[in-house]
């Protein structure tokens, strides 16, 4: 693997290299030893998959409150997305900040999102499959979300919006006073 550090500090871009020949490839995930590299000291403790059958569906912008937060690496295996993770660290420069990025089944490329993020993406094909290697449990009661359309982060989706489930339709928008989640807690 590969690491490079995007605008947004502490999430990274890992370029996978496969092993290839005649047969195909093979391409490791996750190493631990590898993952030292960025200061990931973190326990995987859920391994998701999510299957969208729909070109153009968003899904997120979603997060956990501490002290249920995540860590994901997130890694598109079937299809295309383009991917969004918005900094909601109400200490840090880069404070509502987002950073994108298209992961396919073919670039070789996941993202390592730490906590104090939010994150959210958009199929870019139909029947597109991703997977989520997390570092928290699903919290129910933590379970919190920003509105894919909010207007004072204008992200600028791929292609057209086809498709968003009605809670994600239905975050609240942000105003002046959202704080975001504290560095420390995390």
């Amino acid at each position: 693997m590969k690491f490079i550090e995007t605008p947004l500090k502490g999430a990274y871009i890992a370029h996978l290299t496969p092993f290839v020949d005649h047969r195909g490839k093979f391409t490791r995930l996750f190493c631990e030893k590898e993952l030292v590299e960025i200061k990931f000291k973190k326990r995987i403790v859920q391994i998701n998959d999510s299957f969208t059958s729909k070109k153009g569906t968003v899904r997120g912008m979603h997060y956990q409150l501490p002290p249920f937060s995540e860590t994901k690496i997130v890694k598109c295996i079937k299809g295309a997305i383009f991917d969004v993770f918005i900094d909601i660290r109400r200490e840090s420069p880069t404070f509502l900040q987002y950073h994108s990025e298209i992961l396919s089944e073919d670039n070789m490329k996941m993202l390592i999102i730490p906590e104090g993020f939010a994150h959210g993406f958009q199929t870019l094909e139909k029947n597109t499959e991703v997977i989520y290697f997390v570092t928290g449990f699903y919290n129910k009661d933590s379970e919190r979300g920003i509105r894919y359309n909010d207007p004072l982060l204008n992200i600028p989706w791929s292609i057209e919006i086809n498709d968003v489930s009605e809670k994600d339709k239905n975050y609240e928008l942000l105003d002046r006073n959202f704080k975001g989640i504290e560095r420390d807690s995390l």
